[in-house]
């Protein structure tokens, strides 16, 4: 008798497959898979100029063309300093195509903060647009790094017709001045070359996006994050939206697609389900309610922040928000109120997730089609582990119920950081990633957060680190000690304030001074909502400074406990 193989059925869990061995592939593939299942499908909506799937794949081969002629090989570094425009898109495929590395970089950042990221990555080429407020800081690095070349995104040439006419009438003011020499090489140049024939020889082993995170304690970190990575966290997050509809949805990307999750959960996993990308450059209210009503928006990733705008806006009743459907909320902890007022608005569902830049980003996530438990950030990803470590001994797993590190295992976690061995072994124990937050698991599996190891402040969904602001400060003359916590902002979740000391004998700075002496020097994000000069800050034993003090002299305030 014939043996017949009978396949087994995948096991769901609140409709999600997490049997089924996690894909990997290459992260240009994901796109190509989608540009030839939806070749006429709308991919990008631009401020209403429309491009179709199959105009875009156009376009990626030949920028992959382009930058290959430019001396783009495998593994070399090319930065993305770029807000979210069909540029983004393009040249984020095109260099992965052609065997490149991308770079992301906050065109929010100073000049110095540019600076550092391009040299410590070796990034030689840098593609950003003809604005004032982005192109000259990357200019600047051209005589001071190893940065060779700028590909230069003409912004008039994304626009639809009449506003890009408007844009050239009223708006020049705001485009810079572009030497015409061999350093700035113009973005039509790039794909003005015929498609790309031979695809670059790629693993998904091999890395893909240097993704650069930081910490309170030396300078930022490049996390490597490989095709495999990301690949395998589009898989994860794509299972996890069970009713998902390929070719029919339509995402709102509001969220910079420089920031790991929306470059994860907006751009790549919408391409994989071959969704509209609704493009916005900036967040404003306005515009975005107009975009969810009128584009008839389905998936909408999101921060606390931007939800709690539309909860809080008089305009948010006056557009139909109910085709919203599901919406991952991250970077922040979500309120509940915040949550529940959302989904009575739209009728759609908020989950909120967890992850971070080393891991591609996304770990865990409440279920779509089940239970959300109050203060868990959920279940982990298909293939994806949470171990509970002690914070004494970190070999030692910890039982239900008991707090401890969280840390993580699974396909979307890095294999290290960018050139710094050292902050590779202290960030991994026994192949674990350890993630420097304090929390729990409960007997079905879900995690809550309780406390952070690091000083990471979560201010509108992003990460701000308190050493940038504290260097930044330092670089003032007068500045004798500085000191930067988080602190509660109701609508940012989380806002910087500094405390400093001046030199002795200095009497004549103020806290306005010291913030515009910060104003070029960090990003706006950064900027701190409050700077108190003292005569001492609080030390520890051996003499340095602390914060814990501060962090229970606010806490007191809010209590209205102390003056």
């Amino acid at each position: 008798m014939n043996k017949v193989n009978v396949q087994e059925s995948p096991i769901l869990i609140n409709g999600v497959d997490v049997s089924t061995p996690i894909q990997t592939r290459l992260v240009h593939e994901i796109f190509d898979s989608a540009a030839k299942r939806f070749p006429q499908r709308p991919c990008l909506d631009f401020l209403g100029r429309i491009y179709d799937y199959k105009t875009i794949a156009e376009q990626v081969d030949r920028a992959a063309e382009g930058f290959k002629q430019l001396g783009v090989r495998k593994g070399d570094k090319v930065g993305l300093c770029l807000p979210n425009t069909p540029y983004y898109v393009v040249c984020y495929y095109a260099i992965l195509k052609c065997g490149g590395v991308v770079v992301n970089f906050n065109p929010l950042y100073a000049k110095r903060e540019i600076a550092y990221q391009i040299e410590d990555s070796g990034c030689r080429m840098m593609v950003t647009l003809n604005l004032k407020q982005i192109y000259p800081k990357v200019a600047a690095c051209l005589d001071e790094t190893c940065l060779k070349r700028i590909v230069v995104c003409e912004m008039s040439d994304i626009l639809p017709p009449v506003k890009s006419v408007l844009f050239s009438l009223f708006k020049r003011s705001e485009l810079a001045e572009v030497p015409n020499d061999l350093r700035h090489i113009a973005y039509e140049r790039v794909i003005g070359c015929k498609p790309v024939e031979t695809v670059a020889d790629v693993s998904v082993e091999d890395l893909a996006v240097l993704q650069y995170t930081g910490g309170t304690t030396g300078r930022p970190k490049g996390a490597m994050l490989t095709h495999a990575n990301l690949s395998a966290n589009v898989d994860q997050l794509t299972r996890w939206m069970p009713d998902a509809h390929p070719g029919h949805e339509v995402t709102l990307c509001v969220l910079p697609f420089f920031h790991v999750f929306a470059m994860t959960v907006a751009l790549n996993t919408s391409i994989n389900l071959g969704a509209e990308l609704v493009l916005h450059p900036r967040f404003e209210l306005g515009a975005l309610l107009k975009s969810l009503d009128k584009k008839k928006v389905t998936i909408f990733p999101g921060v606390p922040t931007i939800y709690t705008a539309i909860n809080n806006s008089p305009e948010t009743p006056k557009h139909d928000l109910s085709h919203i459907r599901c919406c991952i909320s991250g970077g922040a902890p979500l309120p509940v109120e915040v949550k529940h007022r959302f989904e009575d608005i739209t009728g759609s569902k908020v989950v909120e997730g967890y992850g971070l830049s080393e891991a591609s980003p996304v770990c865990t996530c409440n279920p779509v089609k089940g239970e959300n438990k109050e203060g868990s950030i959920g279940l982990p990803l298909p293939g994806t582990e949470i171990e509970i470590r002690s914070l004494a001994n970190p070999s030692q797993t910890m039982p239900v119920g008991e707090k401890g590190e969280v840390c993580i295992r699974g396909a979307q976690v890095m294999p290290g950081y960018w050139q710094n061995n050292a902050a590779t072994q202290d960030a991994f124990i026994d192949g674990w990633l350890r993630t420097g937050d304090v929390g729990y698991q409960d007997d079905q599996g879900y995690t809550f957060l309780v406390d952070r190891l690091k000083d990471v402040i979560l201010c509108s969904g992003y990460n701000v680190y308190p050493r940038a602001i504290e260097e930044a400060l330092y670089l003032h003359e007068q500045i004798a000690e500085v000191t930067c916590i988080g602190v509660p902002d109701q609508y940012r979740g989380q806002a910087p304030k500094a405390f400093v000391r001046l030199k002795d004998g200095v009497t004549d700075v103020t806290p306005d001074d010291l913030r515009a002496f910060l104003d070029d020097k960090i990003s706006r994000i950064e900027m701190p909502r409050e700077i108190e000069i003292r005569e001492e800050l609080p030390k520890t034993m051996v003499g340095k400074l602390s914060k814990k003090e501060l962090v229970e002299e606010e806490r007191l305030k809010r209590e209205g406990k102390t003056s």
